[in-house]
């Protein structure tokens, strides 16, 4: 399969596109790295709020350890510090979920703004470059062996613009329907400049 054009000017437009193409992916991705660790940022109070809950688990556990070496009302000593120990460690777990929370919201958030506008463009360059090669081949396709001049000179007369036929010798649509051969050849000729490629010898 062909990937450029034969004619410089379009094969240079075309390898313009492609690397705008990479240009714009790459933008894309830097711009959802900066918007990733931007949001991350918002994880630095849940990861605090997880730090104190785990410091003050630790220090409850501690003191509970502590009151339980009382004789006789140890255990009694001890339960208000399980208790906030164990308050502790659940402060620490709502820290641990706002941290998730964030990481999911950046993250999903960076996908998006690499999904959406390069998914958007690379469609519509894909599409373009796709029907470029699939055109080309069966233009090809057309002139191996005996070219078959008057199929490529009949699309060009039904889809040129105008100011391109308009550009051509006067007369040339008549003289296509009576079979002259420099008219079939003209039209065939701007169909094929169309894609890129160029007439072959006589």
């Amino acid at each position: 399969m062909q990937l450029y054009a034969k004619h410089p000017p379009q094969r240079a437009r075309q390898a313009a596109a492609d690397a705008g193409m990479l240009v714009w992916v790459l933008i894309w991705v830097l711009v959802a790295r900066t918007v990733h660790g931007a949001v991350l940022e918002l994880a630095e109070p849940g990861r605090a709020v997880e730090n104190l809950g785990d410091s003050v688990a630790r220090n409850m556990e501690s003191a509970a350890g502590v009151a339980e070496d009382v004789p006789v009302v140890g255990d009694e000593l001890a339960t208000p510090f399980d208790a906030l120990a164990e308050a502790g460690g659940s402060v620490t777990g709502a820290g641990q979920v706002a941290q998730e929370a964030v990481d999911t919201l950046a993250t999903v958030l960076a996908v998006v703004l690499v999904l959406l506008p390069v998914g958007w463009l690379l469609m519509r360059w894909l599409t373009w470059r796709l029907r470029w090669a699939r055109d080309t081949g069966a233009a090809q396709r057309l002139l191996a062996g005996t070219p078959d001049l008057h199929v490529l000179a009949a699309r060009a007369l039904a889809t040129a613009p105008l100011h391109q036929l308009a550009a051509l010798p006067g007369g040339t649509g008549a003289a296509l329907q009576a079979g002259d051969p420099a008219a079939v050849r003209a039209l065939a000729a701007l169909e094929l400049r169309r894609l890129g490629l160029r007439l072959p010898d006589r």
